[in-house]
């Protein structure tokens, strides 16, 4: 169908949502962004965007933005966090070197997003929280304390605790992974090399990579643990608390955390892939994408780029069918299937992070084997991860 004037309103300015809205805007749509906070402001912490998703920056006109914004990297070593020795070593920089792998502060991916939407046309308004979405009549409306939006396109990027998902899907119950998370930026040390360091160790592990032109560490540290944290983005933790769960790793990680004075800490919860993302009437349609429609554990640094991919082939999926409803129903049958992959791909990498007692030495020592025999089979394994570009074809 004709995007040209489509009027289309998108639930929430994360990555996902300002990249869809550009991506409809460039394609003629008329395209209101809703988001509940009073301003865009810097927050969050270090993300990765590899090249599957550095694609469709590309596809967006936003290539030069993003290299101003990143450090390409080079490498991505994955360390016994005890001794601190190195057991291999990905060089996810000679992954599609014309898209390559970038390492970048959220705040920078989302100012560049941002800046993307306002030029191709789209409106943005904030202070707009949204209490639910009402799908039972021709149109969606948009419930906002006592007003009410109706649209006849409403996409939801609102993330894990989407109001639209809530009102495809009914309500969910996210089962606790007994795993927690910090999260934490210092400054960075002189010359820092361009790697994604992984310290692994039992139960645990922590990575770290420079941002901003090795201005700045970003750190986050994750812990199985029997007690229950919250799913937010917003709560504090001691930073001795951060230290003592690592206070058998290696000098290097342990001066790193020494750093550390104000972490964020999160529970980490597994979600499951929702099973209906979108409902089309005659009249009216709506849709979910990135962290709303498959949120995923942050062990495999895709989030994002999951996000972006879903922009991409939304969009084009729209412009490309007669209806709003064909559109969507191949969006779905061409996202799922991988997205579900790439979410089962992040949840065993934890597994396989926080190995204990021999079979940690083991794996360890198969990892060096292979890695020395071998140096791209290790990455070769991710190659229907990285080579895939949603832009193509």
């Amino acid at each position: 169908m004709s995007l040209i004037g489509q009027s289309v309103t998108v639930i929430g300015a994360g990555v996902a949502g300002l990249a869809v809205a550009r991506a409809l805007a460039l394609r003629g749509a008329s395209v209101t962004v809703l988001e509940q906070a009073d301003a865009i402001r810097e927050v969050g912490a270090g993300l990765q965007v590899s090249p599957n998703g550095a694609s469709v920056l590309r596809a967006l006109g936003l290539w030069d933005q993003l290299q101003a914004a990143s450090t390409r990297a080079d490498a991505v070593e994955l360390i016994d966090g005890l001794s601190g020795g190195v057991v291999t070593r990905l060089p996810v920089g000679r992954l599609r070197p014309a898209q390559g792998y970038h390492f970048l502060h959220r705040a920078d991916l989302i100012g560049l997003l941002l800046q993307g939407a306002v030029d191709a046309g789209v409106t943005l308004r904030l202070l707009q929280r949204v209490d639910a979405v009402d799908l039972s009549g021709p149109r969606p409306i948009i419930q906002i304390g006592d007003d009410r939006i109706e649209s006849p396109l409403v996409i939801g990027a609102d993330g894990l605790h989407s109001r639209l998902r809530l009102a495809l899907n009914g309500p969910e119950q996210p089962f606790f992974t007994q795993q927690v998370a910090w999260r934490a930026l210092i400054p960075c040390e002189a010359g820092a090399a361009p790697v994604a360091e992984v310290h692994m160790g039992p139960g645990r592990h922590l990575v770290s990579y420079p941002l901003r032109g090795g201005t700045l560490r970003n750190i986050v540290a994750v812990e199985e643990r029997q007690k229950w944290a919250e799913e937010s983005w917003s709560l504090r933790d001691d930073p001795m608390d951060l230290r003592l769960a690592f206070a058998e790793f290696s000098p290097r990680a342990r001066g790193w955390l020494d750093q550390v004075e104000d972490p964020w800490l999160w529970g980490l919860f597994r979600h499951k892939v929702a099973q209906h993302w979108y409902r089309a009437t005659p009249h009216g349609a709506a849709a979910i994408l990135g962290d709303a429609a498959h949120p995923t554990l942050p062990f495999l640094a895709q989030g994002s780029s999951m996000g972006l991919e879903d922009a991409w082939v939304l969009a084009q999926a729209l412009a490309s069918h007669d209806t709003p409803a064909a559109g969507l129903a191949a969006w779905q049958a061409a996202r799922q299937p991988r997205c579900t992959r790439i979410v089962a791909a992040a949840t065993a990498n934890a597994r396989a992070y926080h190995l204990r007692g021999p079979l940690r030495s083991l794996a360890h020592t198969g990892l060096r084997l292979i890695g020395g025999i071998a140096p791209g089979a290790m990455l070769g394994r991710y190659d229907w991860l990285y080579d895939h570009d949603v832009t193509v074809g």
